[in-house]
């Protein structure tokens, strides 16, 4: 392991995140397979990225701002969904993602991050059949109908697709990072982080559950106010946000990840005594 990275204080992190540092338990939980997507419009002066507020009242990271994401669900890997996704197949997300190709979990990334995106912003990730994209649940009452009834558990998410008679847009998607969650923490994930383009002007439409706030910020906007103190962010977050700075478009912010080596990142975490330090891997997929 290489020295603490860099060090967040106390006052800027989550609430209960610094008093859990160093209880590694003797048997680590096992990561669960999750996906996040970093939804990317071209503001006035650059990209601006998707921050979603954590409700206080989660378990996992209440009141960080956060990229939508979520649990691989075992419906993500389903064949129906599979045949609603184009520009993408399974062996290319395996080869992508550095899994085998025989396992049929690694195109389920992909569609979580999708589905994640509509869960929690109401913004679909997909063409309508004249090639337009869906408008987003926040503009267009019927989007949000179809929403409502997905958050009730009336409709599943494959559902919701065909109902909107739109197809799932794979190329609109890149991959971009992969983290694991430290042995410290008691819910691990193992997460692929994706990127997607939205049009311009695109609104989200916060679940209200869950995420109580949505907000747009360019990358640098984003990290100068969580140096400030008034954005919290973990660290996987502020990393990813930190490779996302010095773009002039946001199709050259997604290409640039284009076949790039996504190493697996398993960070250590220590407690500092004004705050909490990060220890990333001295070698890409140390563990």
């Amino acid at each position: 392991m290489s020295e603490a990275e860099y060090e967040i204080p106390s006052h800027r992190l989550p609430k209960g995140f610094a008093e859990n540092v160093e209880r590694v338990p003797d048997a680590p939980a096992t990561p669960r397979p999750a996906a996040t997507i970093v939804l990317v419009r071209q503001g006035n002066s650059g990209p601006e990225v998707l921050l979603l507020k954590r409700n206080r009242t989660v378990g996992f990271v209440p009141g960080a701002y956060v990229f939508p994401g979520g649990r691989v669900d075992a419906e993500d890997a389903s064949p129906e969904l599979a045949a609603l996704l184009y520009g993408v197949s399974p062996a290319e997300a395996a080869q992508r993602l550095g899994v085998e190709e025989s396992d049929d979990g690694a195109l389920a990334y992909y569609v979580a991050a999708l589905r994640e995106a509509f869960e929690e912003t109401g913004i679909m990730i997909g063409s309508t059949p004249n090639g337009d994209p869906l408008p987003p649940a926040a503009a267009d009452d019927s989007v949000r109908g179809v929403l409502t009834a997905l958050h009730r558990g009336e409709r599943t998410f494959a559902e919701a697709v065909k109902e909107l008679d739109v197809t799932l847009d794979g190329l609109a998607v890149e991959y971009i990072a992969h983290w694991v969650t430290p042995r410290a923490e008691p819910r691990r994930y193992d997460t692929r982080f994706f990127v997607a383009v939205v049009p311009d002007g695109t609104e989200a439409l916060p679940d209200g559950g869950e995420i109580t706030q949505a907000v747009w910020l360019s990358p640098e906007a984003a990290l100068a106010r969580n140096e400030a103190g008034s954005l919290p962010m973990i660290f996987p977050t502020i990393k990813t946000i930190q490779s996302l700075c010095g773009f002039e478009s946001v199709l050259r912010l997604r290409d640039s990840f284009a076949g790039r080596e996504i190493p697996t990142i398993l960070p250590r975490l220590v407690r500092t005594p004004t705050g909490v330090g990060i220890q990333l891997p001295e070698e890409d997929g140390e563990s």
